[in-house]
């Protein structure tokens, strides 16, 4: 299993408008996507910090979500409006050991 956290740093003051978009993201998700995900914001640390974090069986599972998502024309939508509220962004993967 691996874990893949995008870290965002958002734009001063947008953290209330990223949390509404993050819930209105809910309803492209699938079930099954939601059950394996879950977002977070700084409570402490880097102030204006989102996590969206995602398990997966496998590198080619996350890949196959990845090219799927991607391709929906409601996914792209949502992403225009999540855009200007990045400073930045990066990307972590685990893999879990248990």
């Amino acid at each position: 299993m691996i874990i893949v956290r995008d870290v965002f740093r958002l734009k001063f003051g947008k953290a209330r408008e990223t949390k509404a978009l993050m819930q209105e993201s809910k309803k492209i998700m699938s079930e099954d996507r939601l059950k394996n995900s879950r977002v977070l914001f700084d409570l402490v640390g880097h102030a204006y910090t989102m996590v969206l974090e995602n398990s997966y069986a496998s590198l080619s599972e996350y890949e196959k979500e990845m090219a799927s998502v991607f391709n929906k024309t409601e996914w792209q939508s949502w992403y225009q409006k999540l855009i200007p509220l990045i400073e930045k962004s990066y990307r972590e993967i685990f893999t879990v050991v248990e």
